[in-house]
């Protein structure tokens, strides 16, 4: 099976990811991982610690002579900032004095449930391994999976679909959504201009006035065959997976597949998605000749892909470190006070995009293995093209 672990504290030295599970052969790009890690500091509204940071990866194992080798992946990467922060979070006792307590808890933030449960004075330690900082290892893990998933010709890429009240409209062609990636000024990575002009007006009134602003990004596996999934057991669908992945990101409160949101208040027969045949030699998809006139479900049926696009939309709150903070209460006085303030972003939707992509990316990598198997890439390959022959002939 596929995993992946992280550590790391976004103040400390360094984050640490590790990715084990995937086979041996699969060719190894730094550039794209490090690309990858730039993406997800990148996007209108981003606060101090992007000007500070310049993420990338640093590998430990797993990767010989340009292509893993069996073996767990492990990478660092450097915490710039740890050197302002050596003395107030060392991991010896340090100097009492020099700790920088984060004495009133952030609502929304996990700094008043996290202190109850660790028994802390107050949410420094909660906040440290907390923060969205700690997506930027899965960023590094998902690239991984992504070069894995090149090798089947199977693509993820993301877009942002709304900032505040503004919203894109309308589908986005997976063409528009793969030059979102390519670009070398992302802003909000929307695909039209115009609709990214009303959400760059959406941060700046928040900035304006001291407040953030959420949105929602949609993430789209372009290529992936049907049959990868299960309906057989509850927690083997890849509905419910990749609900959980893009659920598991900080700020995510709400996970769509497909058009589920507006499917629920619509009629059956304006929501599933009729289906076509083409004759031999008269076309059909990749895979298959059975085709779709609309992809409303998302890729997906009972829990297995169905051939289509797979696509996942991340419903992002607005972050919870706020310039005009909120009320608050003192951990020692327990006396109202405003919350504490942390640097922080205005908008972080275009990088939580990028780090949808790696949930998503990690969660089907893991999928596709179960299904497909194989200690090398070679072995994976052949068992993958065994099957979309198998099913092309259906």
């Amino acid at each position: 099976m596929l995993r992946f672990s992280t550590a790391g504290e976004s103040h400390g030295e360094a984050l640490v990811a590790m990715v084990s599970g995937l086979p041996a052969g699969v060719p190894f790009d730094q550039e794209f991982l490090n690309r990858e890690l730039w993406r997800r500091q990148q996007g209108y509204g981003r606060g101090g610690r992007m000007r500070i940071e310049k993420d990338t990866a640093h590998v430990l194992s797993g990767v010989r002579h340009g292509r893993t080798i069996g073996s767990p992946v492990a990478m660092t990467l450097e915490n710039r900032d740890w050197k302002n922060w050596e003395e107030i979070l060392p991991v010896a006792a340090g100097d009492p004095e020099k700790h920088k307590a984060v004495a009133s808890p952030r609502p929304g933030h996990a700094d008043l449930p996290g202190a109850l449960k660790y028994n802390f004075a107050d949410a420094r330690y909660v906040l440290e391994r907390a923060s969205a900082r700690e997506s930027a290892a899965r960023v590094a893990c998902g690239a991984i999976a992504q070069m894995l998933l090149r090798e089947l010709d199977v693509e993820v890429a993301s877009h942002t679909v709304r900032v505040g009240k503004a919203e894109l409209g309308r589908d986005a062609a997976w063409e528009e959504i793969c030059a979102v990636g390519e670009r070398e000024e992302v802003l909000l990575a929307c695909v039209d201009p115009e609709a990214e002009a009303r959400m760059k007006a959406e941060v700046d009134a928040a900035l304006r006035t001291g407040d953030t602003v959420g949105g929602v990004f949609e993430v789209v596996v372009h290529g992936l065959p049907p049959g990868v999934g299960t309906h057989v057991n509850w927690d083997e669908r890849m509905d419910g997976l990749l609900a959980q992945a893009v659920m598991s990101l900080q700020a995510v409160k709400a996970v769509e597949l497909g058009r589920g949101i507006t499917a629920a208040e619509s009629m059956g027969s304006a929501v599933h998605d009729a289906i076509g045949y083409a004759e031999a030699g008269s076309g059909g998809g990749r895979f298959t000749r059975f085709s779709r006139e609309r992809n409303n479900a998302g890729g997906l049926e009972g829990g297995i892909s169905n051939g289509e696009d797979v696509v996942i939309r991340g419903y992002l709150k607005p972050i919870s470190t706020l310039r005009r903070p909120l009320g608050s209460v003192s951990f020692e006085t327990r006396e109202p006070v405003k919350a504490a303030y942390e640097r922080s972003d205005v908008c972080v939707v275009p990088a939580a995009g990028v780090a949808g992509e790696a949930m998503v990316a990690l969660t089907v990598a893991r999928l596709v293995i179960e299904k497909f198997g194989g200690d090398s890439v070679r072995e994976l390959k052949r068992n993958f093209d065994g099957y979309t022959e198998q099913i092309r002939a259906f």
